[in-house]
């Protein structure tokens, strides 16, 4: 009944949705998905962009086609005349030594597809995003990558058709089958094909302009999830592990941002599955000499409800995190410790990428009974004349991990990470974006087993229309 009470008025303060379409990830993915923050000013959590109305994109360089097609449209109703078509093509390859000397190894060719109409008569809009990931390398007895269907199989769906309904300037509604991000359903668009949701939605935001403080809601109720290497929407009971069972999650948050804070909360709730309630803040206080500080702190509580479904069992979890960046002209340094109650189960993630501070490129250090501390250096080598440049290079420990079920201590994990990435400067390369990430994680004590991986990947991105 109180997880029920939050859950109710969370969303009677919001009247709005889960920020679609808005850049949010969990910490591994939102690593993977844009170029890492050199300064506090660019620094986001999990929280941040949940309930954020769309910005506007910068046009991206002009292209001949682009150009013939634009003006052959011009005259023509805002529907078609203001319809925009982009197209991210994305090779990626991912080879992996895991714990039991195993291999996943795959390189895919793809990417996306992504039309979205003009407005009819300034209130109704649709859109579509086709997906596609299909093998260039994948050894049969290597699967696991995620970078393409089981075993090794090509990926080809359609994985976004939707309405959507501008009521006003302030509130807006989705509908059907679309890409939604929040701490807990999120994108998790780290392979070749992102997760994308079956939902309802709304979202809302007020204020925010020239410097005003913005407050920002939504609330909705998702009934399907298609995940990444996978081309069927099923229900978010059977993504969970309940495969008897058609359950959907009502979800239901709101934020208040001003220049230096953030404050926002957002409760997930599924039937006879899972609550979840997220709490997240954050203080930034950059200085006019390029020295800036910011520290942000996260709480997560997780239950069963109901007919306890998910483990057959009651349970109950939470994680705590706090993290901490210190930046100066180009360079900022990480500092992050999180910690896991020791519970009857693993902090839950099904749904999307972990928003833990400490989920870095293999682990997500969000065992029962966890703890893990994160040091991170990360440097923009404009500075060196090396223009859009960076690279960061991270250690995470983690201890204290206990299985839920035997309540026996697992041995210790450690992992190192490597990330190089670069998006050209050069108006002929404009769109395109190269990274090279590395991950060696290891036991600290007990069998002292290894994993290592290594991803090369290639985005670019251009608009047809």
């Amino acid at each position: 009944m109180k997880r029920l009470l939050i859950l109710a008025v969370l969303v009677m303060a919001a009247v709005g949705l889960l920020g679609s379409g808005a850049p949010v990830w969990g910490q591994e993915a939102l690593r993977l998905k844009r170029l890492p923050p050199t300064s506090v000013e660019e620094s986001q959590t999990s929280i941040d962009l949940t309930f954020k109305k769309p910005v506007e994109k910068p046009p991206l360089p002009s292209n001949t086609l682009k150009e013939k097609l634009k003006e052959q449209l011009k005259d023509l109703p805002p529907v078609i005349r203001d319809a925009t078509l982009e197209v991210k093509p994305r090779t990626y390859y991912l080879l992996r030594k895991n714990y039991d000397n195993s291999h996943s190894e795959a390189w895919a060719l793809g990417g996306a597809l992504e039309f979205k109409s003009g407005y009819l008569w300034d209130h109704f809009a649709v859109g579509a995003a086709g997906y596609t990931a299909d093998h260039l390398y994948a050894p049969p007895g290597r699967p696991g990558t995620l970078l393409l269907k089981p075993p090794q199989n090509n990926i080809n769906v359609l994985g976004q058709v939707y309405g959507e309904v501008k009521i006003n300037d302030h509130v807006v509604l989705d509908l059907f089958r679309k890409a939604y991000d929040t701490p807990y359903i999120n994108q998790h668009d780290n392979r070749m094909v992102p997760q994308t949701f079956e939902a309802y939605t709304a979202r809302a935001h007020i204020g925010g302009k020239d410097g005003a403080p913005e407050f920002r809601g939504g609330g909705g109720y998702f009934t399907r999830i298609k995940t990444r290497d996978s081309t069927q929407f099923v229900p978010m009971s059977v993504a969970a592990g309940v495969n008897n069972r058609d359950r959907g999650v009502a979800v239901g948050g709101a934020a208040l941002e001003t220049k230096q804070y953030s404050l926002g909360a957002i409760n997930y709730y599924s039937q006879d599955i899972i609550n979840i309630f997220y709490l997240e803040g954050k203080y930034t206080l950059p200085h006019e000499s390029g020295l800036g500080f910011q520290l942000a702190a996260q709480l997560t509580d997780q239950e069963s409800t109901g007919s306890n479904l998910l483990y057959g069992r009651p349970f109950s979890t939470r994680q705590f995190g706090l993290r901490g960046n210190l930046s100066y002209q180009g360079a900022m340094l990480t500092l992050a410790y999180t910690n896991n109650a020791i519970g009857g189960a693993d902090m839950f993630e099904s749904w999307g990428s972990y928003p833990g501070y400490t989920s870095v490129q293999y682990s997500d250090f969000n065992n029962s009974g966890e703890r893990a501390f994160m040091i991170q250096g990360t440097y923009n080598f404009k500075h060196l004349g090396l223009e859009r440049v960076t690279a960061y290079a991270l250690w995470v420990h983690g201890w204290n991990w206990v299985n839920p079920a035997t309540r026996q201590a697992v041995p210790q994990e450690n992992e190192f990470n490597l990330d190089l990435q670069w998006k050209p400067k050069i108006a002929s390369l404009e769109g395109l974006w190269l990274r090279l990430c590395y991950a060696h994680n290891w036991q600290w004590k007990g069998g002292k087993a290894t994993v290592d991986e290594l991803r090369l990947i290639v985005n670019y991105h251009f608009s047809v229309l």
